[in-house]
């Protein structure tokens, strides 16, 4: 962890890995790696708002990625799967708040091979332990469309609580309807009394 005029920030070059998967910081040269899901697999983003199907698509995401990176508020990583050794998608850091010792993950796709595979359990221990652990975090939020039924048992699954649902919270891609998000949350003090074991539990059968 660094500090900029006084304040934390996380390091922009941060890898986090185990056995399972390595997560690194994002870069513009990624883009050929996440390409094939882009183009093949389109339906990844379909409750996305900012979508990376088609190559101008994922080119914008990455840009809009890296413009968060550059202003400290967010931590984009691309993911990879050592066991299967290929690229496997992304996932983020963002709305980093260190004052008040909270940030948001999210912004989490993986290519269809790789969903329901326990990846994202791996990556979330990762990031989860890193946000508590080392950044001292006290609240990590997770945030989904509410139709999004998939995110949702995702979230679910690694120990997350519904804290509620925000309704009309967000447009939606190229639509006049608006989403409902739900909200769900970890805390410090779940994270260690039964997030963190529960989750290790999982990740040992992996």
């Amino acid at each position: 962890m660094l500090k900029f005029n006084g304040l934390m920030k996380i390091d922009p070059n941060l890898i986090l890995e185990n056995e399972a998967v390595l997560l690194r910081a994002i870069q513009p040269s990624d883009l050929e790696y996440l390409l094939p899901f882009s183009i093949n697999e389109p339906e990844i983003w379909k409750y996305s708002l900012v979508r990376a199907n088609g190559k101008e698509n994922l080119e914008n995401y990455i840009r809009i990625a890296l413009e968060g990176k550059l202003n400290l508020t967010e931590l984009p990583f691309i993911v990879f799967d050592k066991i299967k050794q290929e690229y496997a998608g992304s996932t983020r850091f963002y709305d980093i708040n260190f004052t008040f010792k909270t940030l948001q993950l999210g912004y989490t796709w993986y290519g269809n091979k790789f969903q329901g595979t326990g990846l994202n359990k791996n990556c979330k221990y990762l990031l989860l332990e890193y946000a508590f652990e080392t950044l001292g975090m006290e609240r990590v939020e997770f945030r989904a469309d509410n139709a999004n039924e998939r995110s949702k048992a995702a979230m679910l699954s690694i120990g997350c609580k519904v804290d509620g649902v925000l309704r009309s919270n967000m447009p939606t891609f190229e639509s006049e309807v608006r989403r409902d998000s739900i909200v769900l949350s970890i805390l410090k003090k779940e994270w260690f009394e039964e997030v963190k074991p529960n989750l290790k539990t999982k990740l040992e059968s992996y």
